[in-house]
C-alpha cells in the first residue's frame, strides 16, 4: 500500500474533518487520519483506486486538495477570494452602505427596497459561493457543517426581504443589512478564527521551515577538483558530500568527514548550549553550525530524516483524539440538526405563543442560527494539543499520543532504569581480573562479545578495548537482562553478563560484568559511571510534587543502592530481568499509573505496559518504539517539562470545553429572546472561536514547572 499525505485547504471544525474522514472510510480506504488544525489527511491507498478520484471526491464536498502537482483533479482553486480576509473586503462597503439607512437621518434613495436589494445582491452571491455551496455539499452527504446554519440565517432575512419587496409590503418587512452583516461579520470572525488557530501551530511550522533550506553540495570535476554549487536539500542523495559552514543550517542528517565546530540543536532538542562536534560525528538536519567548517556525508533524506521524523511524530499525535474529546465530538455530531430545530422552535413560540411580530420573531429565529458555533465544541481539544504538542517539540520532548498528554495528569509514581537514565551510561573500566587466560585473551574474547551489544556497558568495552582480531563467532545472541552468548567454531559456549550467570560458580557479586567458558569462570570487569547532572534536580522537584520515584534496575543491588542513596530515592527493585520488570510495573499500574522512564532494550516491555512509558533519544531503538514520550535532549532534564505540559495541557482542554459548552448554552436562549441582533451574533460567533485559540496558545507561555 501506498502512504498519501495531502494539505486539504477549507477544514475549519471536527464536522469537516469528520466529513472527509467518513468519505473516505466508504472508499474502503484504512489508517486515516484527518486533522484539521494543520489541515492535513493522510491515508493507505489500496491498488484499485485513484489519488485523483479520491481527490475529486474531497473537492465535491466543499475543500480543497493541494500537493506538489495539484492531484491533477482537473480543477484548480478559485482565483478570485482565496482567502475569507478578500470576501470581507469586497462585502463591507456594500453593508457599510446598506447601514446607513438605520442612521437617525434617512437617505431617501436607501429607502427604497429595490436599491437595497440591488446593493445586498453581491454581498449574497458572494456569501453563498462559499457557505452556501459548502452547506449544500455537506447535506448532501449526510454530515450537515457550520456553513449551514450561517447559509440558513442569510437566506432566510434575504427570502423575506425579497418577498416584502416584491409584494411591496413597506420597510418592516425589509432586513438586507441583516443578510449583508451576517455573511460580512462571518467572514471577518473566520479570518480571524484561521489566523487564530494558524497561531497555534507555531512551534511545529518553525520545525517544518527548517526541511527545506539551500545546501553546498561538493562535487568533482574532471580533473578531481573539489566543485561547490548550491542546490536545495530535498535534492540531495544518500552518499552526497556537502559543505557547511559557520553560520549554515546542516542541510539534511549527515557524518562529519573532515573538521570540526561547534553546533546548536536547540531547535530539536531545546538545550541551549551548543555541542561541539567533529569527525565521525553525526549532524541532525536543521540544525545550526555557530563555529566551524564541515564537511559531510549525507546519511538521510527526506522522511528519514531525524527532523521528518519528529515533525511526524507530533503531527500523529494531533490527529488522535484523547478520552476528554469524545463527548464533543458526539454533541457536534447533531449539533447543527439540533440548532436549526430550536431555531424554528424560536419563530415558532414567538410569533404565535408570545404574539410577536413576524420579522422580529425571524430576526431571533436567525440570531440562534449564526450565533450557534459547533467549531467552539470541536477546536476545544485540538487547539490545546496543538500547541502543548508544539511547545513539547520546541523543547525536546516528543509526544507518540495525544492521550499521554491526559494521562499525565494522574500519574503519582515514576519508575526509573538507571543505567543511562539517571546515570550518563558513559562507562570506563576502572579494572579487571582473570583466571584461567592471561590479560590480552581476556579482552579480546570481552571485545568479540561485546561489538555485537548496543548496551551502553557493551559501547564502552568496545570503545575502549580496541582489538583488531576479534573472534568470529558461529552463533551469537543478545539474551535479554542477562547479557551476550555465543558459540565458537569448536563448540565452546561463552556468556558474558552481570552477576546472574556467575552466581553458582562465585560469592562476590560486586563486579559489573563475569565471563564463562563452558560454565568455568575466566575472569570479571568493573565500570564506573557516572550519575546525570540533573537527576538530582528532577529527583527533588518529583518529591517536592509529591510523585514517588522507584529505581527498577538490572544492576547488582549494592550499586543500585548506592545510586538511589546518592539521589534520595527510597525504594529500589535490583537485580530483575526484563520479565520482572514487566510484572514489577504491572503490580503498580493496577494500583495507581505509573510513568516508566528507561532507554535499554531490557526496558521496552516495561516501558511498553506502564501507563506512559518514556525514553531517551539515545535509547535504542526498541526502547523508543515501545515509549509514548521521547526525551530528545539525550538526559532527563526536561522530564518535570513533559509532566507540566501534560498536565497543564488538560487543564486548557477542559477550560476550552467549558467555555465552548457555556457560550452556546447561554448565547443561544439569549438570541431565541430576542436580546441580540443577528449581526452582532454573527460576529460573537466568529469571536468565538478565537477565544478558545487564545486560551491555547497561553499554553506557550504559561509557566508549567
Amino acid at each position: 500500500m501506498e502512504k498519501v499525505e495531502w494539505k486539504v485547504e477549507g477544514m475549519t471544525c471536527t464536522n469537516c474533518a469528520l466529513s472527509i474522514n467518513q468519505y473516505l472510510q466508504k472508499q474502503g480506504l484504512s489508517d486515516i487520519k484527518v486533522n484539521f488544525i494543520g489541515s492535513e489527511v493522510s491515508f493507505d491507498l489500496n491498488e484499485n483506486k485513484s489519488k485523483e478520484a479520491l481527490a475529486r471526491g474531497i473537492e465535491d464536498l466543499g475543500y480543497h486538495v493541494v500537493n506538489e502537482q495539484q492531484i491533477k483533479s482537473g480543477k484548480q482553486k478559485s482565483k478570485f477570494f482565496s482567502n475569507h480576509l478578500q470576501r470581507f473586503g469586497f462585502c463591507l462597503p456594500f453593508t457599510l452602505v446598506l447601514m446607513l439607512h438605520m442612521l437617525p437621518w434617512h437617505i431617501h434613495f436607501l429607502m427604497i427596497p429595490w436599491i437595497q436589494l440591488a446593493i445586498c445582491m453581491p454581498v449574497y452571491i458572494v456569501g453563498m459561493g462559499y457557505f452556501g455551496i459548502s452547506a449544500v455539499k455537506s447535506l448532501r452527504r449526510g454530515i450537515p457543517n457550520m456553513n449551514v446554519l450561517i447559509a440558513f440565517g442569510a437566506t432566510a432575512a434575504f427570502i423575506y426581504s425579497l418577498i416584502g419587496t416584491w409584494r411591496n409590503l413597506g420597510m418592516d418587512y425589509i432586513f438586507y443589512e441583516t443578510t449583508a452583516t451576517i455573511i460580512t461579520l462571518v467572514f471577518l470572525g473566520e479570518w480571524v478564527e484561521h489566523k487564530s488557530v494558524a497561531a497555534t501551530q507555531k512551534e511545529l511550522n518553525k520545525l517544518a521551515r527548517s526541511q527545506k533550506l539551500m545546501a553546498n553540495m561538493i562535487a568533482f570535476d574532471g580533473e578531481h577538483k573539489e566543485v561547490i554549487f548550491s542546490v536545495e536539500n530535498t535534492q540531495l542523495h544518500i552518499g552526497d558530500l556537502v559543505l557547511i559552514k559557520t553560520g549554515e543550517q546542516v542541510p539534511m542528517d549527515c557524518k562529519i568527514l573532515w573538521g570540526e565546530g561547534q553546533v546548536d540543536e536547540s531547535l530539536l532538542t531545546g538545550e541551549s548550549l551548543p555541542l561541539f562536534k567533529q569527525k565521525k560525528d553525526t549532524l541532525i538536519g536543521g540544525s545550526l553550525l555557530t563555529d566551524g567548517t564541515i564537511k559531510a556525508q549525507v546519511t538521510a533524506t527526506g522522511k528519514d530524516t531525524v527532523l521528518s521524523n519528529i515533525l511526524n511524530l507530533v503531527k500523529q499525535a494531533q490527529g488522535e483524539k484523547p478520552p476528554v474529546q469524545q463527548l464533543a465530538d458526539r454533541i457536534s455530531a447533531v449539533f447543527v440538526p439540533a440548532v436549526i430545530g430550536i431555531s424554528i422552535l424560536t419563530f415558532l413560540l414567538n410569533y404565535f405563543a408570545f404574539a410577536i411580530e413576524a420579522g422580529d420573531s425571524l430576526m431571533r429565529s436567525i440570531a440562534v442560527l449564526v450565533i450557534s458555533c459547533p467549531c467552539a465544541m470541536g477546536l476545544a481539544t485540538p487547539a490545546a494539543i496543538a500547541v502543548g504538542l508544539g511547545r513539547a517539540a520546541r523543547n525536546g520532548i516528543l509526544f507518540r499520543n495525544a492521550k499521554s498528554l491526559e494521562l499525565f495528569k494522574n500519574i503519582r509514581t515514576v519508575i526509573f532504569d538507571k543505567t543511562g537514565t539517571l546515570t550518563m551510561g558513559e562507562f570506563t573500566i576502572s579494572g579487571f581480573e582473570t583466571i584461567t587466560i592471561n590479560e590480552s585473551e581476556f579482552k579480546r574474547i570481552v571485545f568479540s562479545l561485546e561489538k555485537y551489544s548496543n548496551h551502553p556497558i557493551a559501547k564502552a568495552v568496545t570503545a575502549e578495548w580496541k582489538i583488531n582480531t576479534a573472534i568470529h563467532w558461529k552463533k551469537i545472541e543478545e539474551i535479554k537482562g542477562m547479557g551476550m552468548k555465543a558459540e565458537d567454531d569448536r563448540g565452546n559456549i561463552y556468556l558474558l553478563g552481570s552477576y546472574k550467570i556467575a552466581k553458582s560458580l562465585t560469592k562476590d557479586g560486586t563486579h559489573t560484568a563475569y565471563l564463562l567458558k563452558n560454565n568455568l569462570l575466566m575472569g570479571w570487569f568493573d565500570m564506573e559511571d557516572l550519575i546525570r547532572e540533573e537527576a538530582k534536580a528532577v529527583i527533588t522537584y518529583l518529591h517536592a510534587k509529591d510523585i514517588q520515584t522507584i529505581i527498577l534496575s538490572g544492576d547488582t543491588f549494592e550499586r543500585t543502592q548506592r545510586v538511589a542513596d546518592m539521589l534520595g530515592i527510597k525504594k529500589i527493585h535490583a537485580e530483575k530481568s526484563p520479565e520482572e520488570k514487566l510484572v514489577i510495573v504491572e503490580q503498580l499500574n493496577d494500583i495507581f499509573p505509573v510513568a516508566m522512564v528507561g532507554d535499554g532494550i531490557n526496558d521496552a516491555p516495561a516501558l511498553a505496559k506502564a501507563t506512559i512509558g518514556i525514553s531517551m533519544s539515545d535509547a535504542t531503538q526498541l526502547a523508543m518504539q515501545s515509549a509514548q514520550v521521547v526525551l530528545m535532549n539525550k538526559g532527563i532534564r526536561h522530564l518535570p517539562l513533559a509532566l507540566g505540559l501534560g498536565k497543564h495541557t488538560f487543564i486548557t482542554i477542559k477550560e476550552n470545553l467549558f467555555w465552548a459548552f457555556i457560550y452556546n448554552v447561554v448565547a443561544i436562549p439569549v438570541a431565541a429572546i430576542g436580546l441580540l441582533q443577528p449581526g452582532i451574533a454573527a460576529l460573537a460567533m466568529g469571536f468565538s472561536d478565537v477565544v478558545l485559540a487564545a486560551n491555547s496558545i497561553r499554553l506557550n507561555y504559561k509557566k508549567v514547572v
